[in-house]
């Protein structure tokens, strides 16, 4: 049995989901690079914190804390996600629980940039962000199923 394995399956799903928020992550610098972009998406750019910075009524910030906060939001909610990904997991199995999983997250990015962040509907989005938000998703979605199956023994 492996160690992962051991731990109740909300501690492994939030260790899940730091793992695809690493892959994200790492998706993203490849992506920059391949691309030769400063940033690929909205999700790659300061919009995430200056959501976090709109709902906590913080004006007057600076671009690197909107950036931090960006990161901040990136890690938490990326780490909590791994939690419906192992709920989905125990209720519906695999392949359903991570399609339904990425269809969340997916829905969620393209709803909630829009509303919150004020960036135009997606199918305004500059050439390539949609492309960069499913394959960095899916990056995502694979490394959470992968670490989350990989303990269940």
């Amino acid at each position: 049995m492996s160690s992962l394995a051991r731990l109740p399956w909300p501690v492994r799903s939030v260790l899940a989901g730091a793992a695809g928020t690493a892959a994200l992550s790492l998706s993203y610098v490849v992506e920059r690079r391949v691309r030769r972009a400063r940033q690929v998406d909205y999700d790659d750019s300061l919009v995430p914190g200056e959501i976090v910075c709109s709902i906590l009524h913080l004006h007057q910030v600076t671009r690197r804390f909107e950036y931090e906060a960006g990161m901040r939001l990136r890690w938490s909610y990326g780490s909590g996600f791994g939690l419906l990904h192992g709920w989905l997991r125990r209720r519906v199995g695999e392949p359903w629980a991570s399609l339904g999983f990425g269809g969340t997250l997916v829905t969620l990015t393209f709803t909630m940039f829009p509303l919150l962040g004020h960036t135009p509907p997606p199918w305004r989005w500059p050439r390539g962000y949609v492309a960069s938000e499913l394959l960095t998703h899916a990056a995502y979605v694979g490394a959470v199923a992968l670490v989350d199956d990989l303990g269940q023994g």
